[in-house]
């Protein structure tokens, strides 16, 4: 076996243990093939090699988890756990601010969107979604986000090879103005969009800095779309500055 692919069976390994460290509730296979975006022989040989080394758990219904001590333990699980562990504690509040859920999320295979942790709404009738699985980056919050500030041969790679496909009537398919949409995204600091991926909800999402001032990752809220039109600038405003206060926790300095 050459370097490249002992590095790349590392790096899924890695990503497999950070998956399974920030759910909550175990894992299908099929849940891990589609977070991981890889084939499910790969998914499974992985597994099963965790649960034979005693890292992770299979129960009765065959799904996996990490094992109780890892559970309980102070497991880093990475920079992307270490992420959502310091975005956590200012979701939770955002969510407590405006009564909506909260999502985070990051780049993923592809380019889409891998969410890394939310904080739900307490409210009787909600937008809510798993923690699994990848989202298309051109027609949700956090992926509009990711895209806006990606480098522009990052952006031309995504358009390159990704379908765009229409999940309501309300998605925008075509390049051209999803560029412009982008561009405005960066003007404005933040995204907003109406039933574009999911009729009845709708996301209002912004980005999250690291230290050098990349964008590392995208908060996002996620409305009811009957009570958004209301709430909508109230959102905007409280979503910016939360992800400005990650940001600052992750040792972004705004220059003077």
């Amino acid at each position: 076996m050459d370097m490249n692919s002992e590095v790349k069976s590392a790096g899924r390994v890695l990503e497999l243990i950070e998956l399974l460290a920030r759910c909550p509730a175990p894992l299908a296979l099929k849940d891990v093939v589609a977070s991981l975006a890889i084939p499910k022989s790969s998914a499974h040989g992985l597994l099963q090699t965790l649960v034979t080394r005693g890292y992770a758990e299979r129960d009765a219904t065959d799904r996996y988890a990490l094992c109780a001590a890892l559970r309980k333990g102070p497991w880093a699980g990475g920079n992307e756990a270490q992420l959502a562990a310091v975005a956590q504690p200012i979701m939770d509040e955002l969510r407590d601010e405006i009564g909506e859920t909260v999502f985070l999320g990051v780049r993923g295979p592809g380019g889409d969107v891998k969410p890394l942790a939310k904080a739900a709404s307490k409210a009787p009738i909600r937008y809510d979604a798993d923690l699994v699985g990848l989202r298309p980056a051109y027609c949700t919050g956090m992926g509009r986000i990711l895209l806006a500030f990606a480098a522009p041969a990052q952006l031309d790679a995504y358009f390159s090879r990704r379908r765009l496909k229409a999940y309501t009537p309300n998605t925008v398919t075509d390049q051209q103005k999803l560029r412009a949409i982008l561009a405005r995204i960066r003007q404005d600091g933040y995204a907003v969009l109406e039933e574009e991926f999911v009729l009845g909800g709708s996301a209002t999402a912004a980005p999250v800095l690291q230290s050098d001032g990349t964008v590392i990752a995208a908060l996002n809220v996620g409305t009811v779309s009957s009570r958004y039109p209301a709430a909508k600038r109230r959102i905007i405003a409280a979503v910016v500055r939360a992800a400005a206060r990650i940001s600052q926790r992750l040792g972004y300095r705004r220059a003077a």
